[in-house]
């Protein structure tokens, strides 16, 4: 069967700026079909949601899947699915129906898909029954459940229970969502699946991509198994990877802050077999926004299998910056290798007071947007007798954001030039100056605008 089923996910659509997240690289594979006879019940949702270019779709992509497994199984599209292997139709929505039996016959599959109409409720549970019902247990074939559906339970018992009893009888359980217009619980396909999720479950929001999703999972059907694998991982530039957690088959080593290589020797085959990997990534850039997690990642196997992986994102939450003050402007000199001394001329720099530079970053909480602060900084020096000396006051305006909820602005740089003070801070040599920075911050509710009336003193 080759590669069956290839995914990556992460533990989390939503970080802070400086936040991490947990990637998961997943791969099932499988022996060739020819020498392992499989039975193959695809379940099928055509609840109301499905109606329109969903079903159309839906049935492109079964009728894609039911010809890969023809050809995979007797090297020919001839109409008959071979080797020993069967498949069945079962569709759902208030209730489900056996469509076809158990069969070889490729026009019979096809005439069951293209007979759906869309319409109902979404009975999960009921489809797990019926397909189960299909199968039998005395008979040394692999078992496989593929359901499609594009919404939540409806109707009908819990399915998990139901699932659960079918991968207890050796069933191996596939899940493809879209995502339809009612939603879609994506825990719950995985809570269905055959573990790893990661390598069971594929989801989508785009119907035109269900075609891809059911030729994937038949495509590499014909192959048996796949050796010297080599998956390399290339994250975004914005996140660079943290740590690298031993996969469950082969090997994991990081090439660089921002790129990885799997190596698996064989995987499935002799038998079914999964593989995930656990990395870890950080997000290092200051600038917010919903962030691809990966840059690129490639696949390649000594049998040749096609395998692709989704690009998940996740959403990446940054306080915003001001800097009230800038640095001051450099100048740029160059010295010469074997040169001993350099000689330059910097210019002129006014004196601004002697002593130590103080700087501060402040956090603004709760900043709600179209809404000016005005900032002030006041800093004072304790003397030994807890005497309060006044060292400056600083006030500023922060500009106003325009994001649709309310957040923190982060204030960076807020300098001091510290003076030395003989008789306060210079007492004794290198005694530590006891400091005390106040912050005062208020909202600018109106615009500010100069007085029009004249003044007389």
């Amino acid at each position: 069967m080759g590669v069956t089923n290839s995914n990556k996910v992460i533990n989390t659509d939503r970080i802070s700026c400086d936040g991490s997240v947990r990637v998961t690289l997943a791969l099932t594979a499988a022996p060739d079909i020819v020498s392992n006879p499989t039975d193959i019940v695809v379940i099928l949702d055509r609840s109301g949601s499905m109606t329109g270019a969903p079903l159309a779709d839906m049935k492109l992509g079964t009728k894609t899947f039911i010809d890969l497994i023809d050809e995979a199984t007797d090297s020919t599209q001839d109409g008959q699915i071979g080797s020993g292997s069967r498949m069945a139709i079962v569709s759902f929505s208030s209730t489900a129906v056996a469509n076809t039996q158990l069969i070889t016959s490729v026009a019979a599959l096809k005439t069951a898909v293209d007979g759906l109409t869309a319409g109902g409720n979404t009975n999960h549970a009921d489809a797990f029954v019926k397909a189960t019902e299909l199968f039998d247990p005395s008979s040394p074939n692999a078992k496989v459940m593929v359901m499609f559906t594009d919404g939540n339970t409806t109707t009908g018992a819990p399915p998990a229970p139901v699932a659960a009893a079918a991968r207890a009888q050796g069933i191996t359980i596939y899940c493809i969502g879209l995502i339809g217009s009612d939603g879609l619980d994506i825990n719950a396909l995985n809570n269905w699946a055959t573990d790893p999720d990661a390598s069971h479950v594929a989801v989508t929001p785009d119907a035109a991509d269900l075609e891809e999703l059911f030729a994937e999972l038949a495509a590499n059907i014909s192959k048996p198994g796949a050796t010297d694998i080599v998956i390399d991982e290339v994250v975004n530039s914005d996140f660079v990877i943290t740590s690298i957690s031993s996969p469950t088959k082969g090997s994991a080593s990081m090439l660089d802050a921002h790129s990885l290589r799997w190596n698996i020797a064989q995987l499935g085959v002799t038998s079914s077999e999964s593989a995930s990997l656990d990395f870890y990534i950080r997000h290092v850039s200051r600038q917010p926004g919903t962030k691809l997690v990966n840059e690129s990642i490639t696949y390649s196997d000594r049998e040749g299998n096609l395998v692709s992986f989704p690009k998940p994102t996740v959403s990446v939450a940054c306080d915003i910056v001001v800097y009230p003050e800038q640095c001051p402007e450099p100048v740029e000199l160059t010295a010469a290798c074997c040169q001993d001394s350099v000689l330059v001329d910097l210019g002129d720099v006014e004196l601004q007071s002697q002593g130590q530079i103080i700087q501060m970053d402040v956090t603004l909480k709760h900043v709600c947007p179209g809404k000016r602060v005005a900032l002030a900084a006041i800093l004072t020096e304790v003397d030994e007798e807890g005497v309060e000396h006044q060292r400056g006051m600083k006030a500023m305006t922060i500009p106003a954001h325009n994001f649709p909820m309310c957040r923190d602005i982060l204030v960076k740089c807020i300098r001091f030039v510290l003076p030395e003070d003989l008789s306060v801070s210079c007492r004794r040599m290198c005694t530590p100056r006891k400091l005390k920075a106040r912050f005062l911050a208020n909202s600018i509710d109106t615009d500010y605008r100069c007085c029009e009336s004249d003044l007389t003193l």
